[in-house]
């Protein structure tokens, strides 16, 4: 990490205009949607508005893990409301049967388990996703998260719990 400087937004504005042209341009590769990349693009920056004080030493390399980051977040979202819509699509018939009532109903409840999800803790809330969202064993959980086999099952099955409770209203 770099020394602390004084005027993080000039400074920040100053690796947007060195960076963000490359980073747009890397993001519109990966997503092969100019206004997602330039949304990713944004995010990043205002992720290190939030979260850095001090300048990174190698500033491209830091941009791109956490455009990656925001990228598989972005993906696993657009996962969770496709599987959302096939199941729509399931109970209400084609997707020529989806009202724009239905549609909006579809959004507002997965938009309520996502923040809902929000709640947990992050390494909860990923262990959970990959369980449910990538189907991954426990064993792969715990491997990619660098976790053991049994915390990845109390993390899914806390996961579970904060779920119920918040669904029922019971502790």
């Amino acid at each position: 990490m770099g020394v602390l400087v004084g005027n993080a937004i000039a400074d920040i504005a100053g690796l947007y205009a060195a960076h963000g042209g490359w980073l747009r341009d890397w993001l519109r590769r990966q997503t092969r949607c100019p206004q997602r990349a330039a949304d990713l693009a944004q995010d990043t920056f205002c992720r290190l508005l939030e979260r850095r004080p001090a300048l990174p030493d190698d500033a491209k390399r830091y941009l791109a893990t956490v455009a990656r980051r925001l990228l598989i977040d972005d993906i696993r979202a657009r996962e969770v409301e496709r599987a959302y819509l096939d199941v729509l699509g399931d109970r209400y018939g084609t997707a020529d049967h989806l009202t724009p009532e239905r549609i909006t109903e579809a959004v507002q409840l997965l938009d309520g388990i996502l923040r809902l999800l929000d709640t947990l803790p992050a390494m909860t809330r990923q262990a959970f996703m990959l369980r449910r969202l990538e189907g991954m064993s426990h064993a792969d959980i715990a491997t990619a998260l660098g976790l053991s086999d049994r915390t990845v099952k109390r993390y899914i099955a806390a996961a579970y719990a904060h779920c119920y409770a918040l669904a029922y209203g019971e502790a």
